[in-house]
């Protein structure tokens, strides 16, 4: 952490607080209108301050969370976790979004029977011919 920087690369928070996995998936989250901070759109190189909002869109789901501290170094996971506060609406929604999910029926599974044997084939054959 740099207690001593009072800003950072927004990209670099980004993947320093693990919300991606590598410096140029963060950057083109942000460069796709992905990642906004303080309600606008922002580019990869912008500088972010201690209490910024950034609103984190990935998937289905949108994580919004405020800026707790600065850090370009990407550390444990339990120092990634004290740089920012999730908002209690965007953990709200996000468990909505989970159950909901999880609620769901699943997709039908159509069973073919797989491969047909040779004895399908030739009476497929038989009924093609009549």
């Amino acid at each position: 952490m740099n207690p001593d920087e009072s800003q950072t690369r927004l990209d670099k928070w980004l993947w320093a607080a693990r919300f991606f996995k590598t410096r140029g998936l963060a950057t083109d989250a942000v460069t796709g209108g992905k990642v906004q901070v303080n309600g606008g759109r922002a580019k990869p190189a912008r500088p972010i301050r201690i209490g910024d909002e950034i609103v984190i869109r990935r998937g289905p789901s949108t994580v919004i969370v405020t800026v707790r501290a600065l850090s370009d170094r990407r550390g444990p996971a339990a120092e990634a976790v004290l740089l920012y506060e999730e908002t209690e609406a965007s953990r709200s929604a996000r468990e909505d979004a989970r159950k909901a999910r999880a609620e769901a029926l699943p997709a039908p599974r159509i069973d073919y029977g797989g491969r047909p044997t040779k004895r399908d084939r030739r009476a497929s054959i038989r009924s093609r011919r009549s």
